[in-house]
């Protein structure tokens, strides 16, 4: 029987020569170029799916950059209302997509977001809700967990509204429900809540004037006059978190102000500025400047002007009245309004300079204008520049 031998190639007997020949054939075969006969790529798909690529980066991009650029959506003002309503088991979703088609927010996200952080996708009611322009997305979802009876009582409290008119306030906005007398019972000793306000601590038995901050609320019937109260210092323990937790290092301490004394300065701050961040920093200033000189009086009329009731006259500015701080050194002795966070924040961060004195007055388009002067003479000139001009209860017009 034959056997298979696997090196048998042409003759079952070769020679040397044969042999040979076989061994460069071989060779030759194994070592051949094939490139020739190999069929070429096509490379029109990779082409084609590189056109792609580019064109879905391309989209990519231009949505990208026109949603960074797009207009934000025009806010409804204040005074402004609009009216939402919510169906039952509404997702805070879809309540957001309402509100920001209402353009009561500037999307939904701002009031989703607002939902998570409060913890209140469960706690939202449902019904029809008659809502100003200008509350934030916390005082949206606040309403709507309060339910819809609680939306037609809005309240509203601006920078620099006294404790009496804040009553007064109450009072309209309930509809007499709370009459202004329950609330200035109930806001005349601020050592009732001290224990749970802890800003409160240094105001001892004097009223919550300066702490009823300036917002806008959402009265609930069953919320009575102490309720709004503290829900007033909740939002003054809110805004000024901040300010309050890091006293013992803030400005006001380093001159030797308690947390109380802070807030009866930017009450004074409040009255005396414009709404202008240069210039509240830098009437805060001269205030500063004023209460670490020789002669530390504050000399505002603004003080004499909250114990009178009306824009005081020279002789009652310098009459000898307890809030009178042309003849009494140091701070009154309260606030004399509810400042604004903006008016706490410039007594917090007054601007820098040696300004002693500050005159205001109307220019001829109306526009209120400051000047700030280092010396009394500066001052002097100040106002002979602008005679007949100064606004009605001008800070300083016999600062001595």
């Amino acid at each position: 029987m034959a056997r298979h031998n696997k090196n048998v190639t042409y003759s079952s007997h070769p020679t040397r020569a044969a042999r040979a020949a076989h061994a460069r054939g071989d060779k030759e075969f194994r070592t051949y170029d094939t490139s020739a006969i190999v069929p070429k790529r096509d490379m029109k798909p990779v082409i084609f799916l590189g056109v792609v690529a580019l064109i879905i980066v391309a989209a990519v991009v231009f949505f990208a950059v026109r949603g960074c650029t797009a207009e934000q959506p025009q806010l409804l003002e204040a005074g402004q209302t609009a009216q939402v309503t919510i169906d039952e088991g509404e997702s805070a979703q879809a309540i957001g997509e309402a509100l920001a088609e209402a353009h009561l927010v500037p999307s939904a996200q701002d009031f989703t977001s607002e939902v998570t952080r409060l913890e209140a996708a469960s706690a939202l009611i449902p019904g029809t809700y008659t809502f100003e322009g200008g509350m934030t997305a916390e005082e949206l979802v606040r309403a709507i967990m309060a339910g819809p009876a609680a939306a037609g009582d809005t309240l509203t409290v601006p920078e620099g509204l006294t404790l009496a008119a804040t009553a007064d306030a109450v009072a309209e906005a309930t509809g007499g429900r709370i009459s202004a007398e329950d609330f200035t019972a109930v806001t005349a000793d601020a050592s009732v809540y001290a224990a749970e306000f802890p800003f409160l601590e240094s105001v001892g038995t004097n009223s919550l004037e300066g702490f009823l901050f300036p917002k806008t609320y959402a009265v609930t019937d069953d919320m009575d006059a102490a309720a709004v109260a503290r829900m007033m210092l909740t939002q003054f323990g809110i805004e000024t978190a901040s300010l309050f937790d890091d006293f013992a290092n803030s400005y006001p301490a380093s001159q030797g102000l308690s947390f109380y004394d802070a807030v009866k300065l930017a009450s004074v701050v409040e009255k005396e500025s414009s709404g202008d961040e240069e210039v509240r920093a830098r009437v805060a200033r001269v205030f500063y400047n004023r209460l670490a000189s020789d002669h530390p009086y504050l000399e505002s009329d603004a003080t004499t002007a909250y114990e009178v009731g009306h824009d005081p006259s020279a002789d009652e500015v310098h009459a000898d009245t307890p809030y009178s701080t042309y003849t009494h050194e140091g701070l009154p002795p309260t606030p004399i309004c509810s400042p604004g966070l903006e008016c706490l924040m410039a007594t917090f961060n007054p601007a820098e300079g040696d300004d002693l004195f500050f005159y205001f007055y109307n220019d001829a388009d109306g526009n209120l204008q400051y000047v700030f002067s280092q010396t009394y003479e500066e001052h002097q000139a100040a106002i002979a520049k602008h005679p007949g001009d100064a606004a009605d209860g001008a800070a300083d017009n016999d600062a001595a």
